[in-house]
């Protein structure tokens, strides 16, 4: 009995001992790799050593969790991803006092995150310094050349157009599935510019592409891109966010394939292309050292290609299937184009500025739409101070573009799909200060102006073609999106009839 007691004894002072041992070594870590908030930093809620704020979030529904810390820490707070502060701006006056007001201080990009490893500091999107500058200034004359040129960006949208009527035409009196239609349109349309070529709606290359571009848009910034920023011990493992890092691939190489093409086929100095345009440009630069190279312009035109697809797309997804579920602003809509238009044989983007109604139907969807919830991260380029606080250089920057677009103060109806948004008391189309779908300063979107015109042209031209009803089997309407990068709604059917004489008048 004797020597039973002691052995108990024993084993209870050896496992007293681990626990303290386990709770020293705890200790001892929680010290180590404790996160000490800057001095006069936004406030926010407390990160757990390691894992920063990653298990205080729900990163399935993050933008109503940001909002909750909004609404307990104030417009201007801190999170931490892993042991990386990060400052989320929230309404008008943040934003625009960081983004605007402050451009210069505010216009970095962060280091080590999912979305620099993907595009591995090239392109344009995720860069800054010298390349930044150099390759945004070339793709703003590029574009606008394209614009002006002959066929034009107008011509163009209007060509694709043409495609989509055709497949809405065949399905007139029944329901189709849009998922993939407007996605082949907008791919088309930036493959015009890019490549001067569109593609089938059947083909591989346009199929292929397109998944890959909505399946990273929906990694990055979801919880697999969350737990990538914030974990960098699990990046080598065989999970989820791995399937992002092999669709760059994929498309890398497919952009490469089209680069080799035109090396072959060009004639210098006459450009058919974006591509060839760039070639040009780096053989008039030679050896100077500047940033324009051949593994440059792959990302570069990546970057191009995520921005003309998936942003516009979900837009269009967006706004057909508010105006199946409010007939009554669809209707009002196709009474003002049938007045403005006439006997015109099609739209221009010159006649927005006699459609005033349709203008803020366009721009309500982009409110409500809410494409790009979160603007790709920033980072302070020295320390600077915001609204009181003091921000250290390097600190990553997150816009909740999100927040502005349905804060209270700066809407008549904040949290309604409602085009009165838009509109003044005279009925006139206006533009509040809020409305920063595609961000705002330096780093606002390149792709602004086409993805502007395409929304007018393609919704002006099927709205005058089509009437658009929700499908009787299709159930309660859920207007809820789908989180990520971009945002997209969830998929619906959409109900097609042709307009005919007798809706003329409305």
């Amino acid at each position: 009995m004797w020597s039973f007691f002691v052995k108990l004894c024993r084993t209870a002072v050896t496992m007293l001992g681990s626990a303290i041992l386990f709770w020293i070594s705890f200790i001892l870590l929680f010290l180590l790799f404790r996160t000490k908030r800057p001095k006069n930093f936004p406030p926010g809620p407390r990160p757990i050593p390691i894992f920063g704020n990653l298990l205080q979030l729900d990163l399935v529904d993050l933008l109503n969790d940001l909002r909750k810390l909004s609404e307990r820490y104030g417009k201007v707070y801190s999170i931490y991803l892993g042991r990386k502060p990060a400052v989320v701006l929230n309404g008008l006056q943040a934003m625009r006092e960081a983004l605007v007001t402050q451009s210069v201080e505010f216009a970095g990009r962060p280091k080590g995150l999912m979305i620099n490893h993907l595009s591995e500091g090239k392109g344009v999107g995720m860069t800054d310094g010298p390349m930044w500058k150099e390759h945004r200034r070339f793709a703003l004359t590029t574009l606008r050349n394209f614009r002006m040129g002959k066929p034009s960006m107008e011509e163009r949208i209007l060509g694709e157009i043409f495609h989509i009527v055709k497949h809405l035409e065949k399905n007139a009196g029944k329901s189709t599935d849009p998922q993939t239609l407007f996605h082949k349109a907008g791919f088309n349309i930036i493959c015009t510019v890019l490549f001067g070529t569109r593609f089938k709606h059947e083909d591989e290359f346009l199929q292929l592409n397109i998944r890959h571009i909505t399946e990273n848009s929906k990694i990055i910034n979801g919880l697999w891109g969350m737990i990538y920023d914030t974990l960098p011990l699990l990046r080598t493992l065989p999970l989820p966010f791995q399937k992002a890092f092999q669709n760059m691939r994929m498309i890398r190489k497919s952009l490469a394939d089209q680069v080799s093409q035109h090396k072959e086929s060009r004639v210098p100095g006459e450009p058919r292309d974006l591509i060839d345009c760039y070639l040009d440009e780096m053989e008039k630069r030679g050896d100077d050292g500047s940033s324009f190279s051949e593994n440059q312009l792959v990302f570069y035109l990546l970057d191009l290609f995520f921005a003309g697809t998936d942003t516009t797309s979900n837009t269009l997804l967006t706004a057909f299937l508010y105006l199946m579920t409010h007939p009554d602003v669809q209707e009002r809509c196709q009474k003002e184009i049938n007045e403005v238009l006439g006997e015109k044989e099609q739209v221009s983007f010159q006649d927005r500025h006699r459609m005033p109604y349709t203008q803020a139907m366009i721009h309500e969807i982009q409110r409500v739409a809410d494409t790009v919830p979160l603007a790709p991260f920033h980072a302070t380029t020295k320390d600077t101070r915001l609204m009181g606080y003091n921000i250290p250089k390097g600190t990553i920057i997150i816009p909740n573009l999100s927040s502005g677009l349905s804060e209270e103060s700066q809407w008549k109806f904040p949290h309604e799909f409602n085009p009165s948004n838009f509109l003044n008391d005279e009925g006139e189309f206006v533009k509040p200060e809020a409305f920063m779908p595609f961000s705002a300063g330096f780093r606002v979107c390149l792709g602004e102006g086409l993805a502007r015109m395409e929304l007018f042209l393609i919704l002006v031209t099927l709205l005058r073609r089509f009437k658009f009803i929700w499908p009787e089997e299709a159930g309660v309407p859920d207007y809820t999106p789908v989180f990520g990068l971009i945002h997209s709604p969830k998929p619906y059917k959409l109900g097609v009839r042709l307009r005919g004489s007798g809706d003329l008048g409305a």
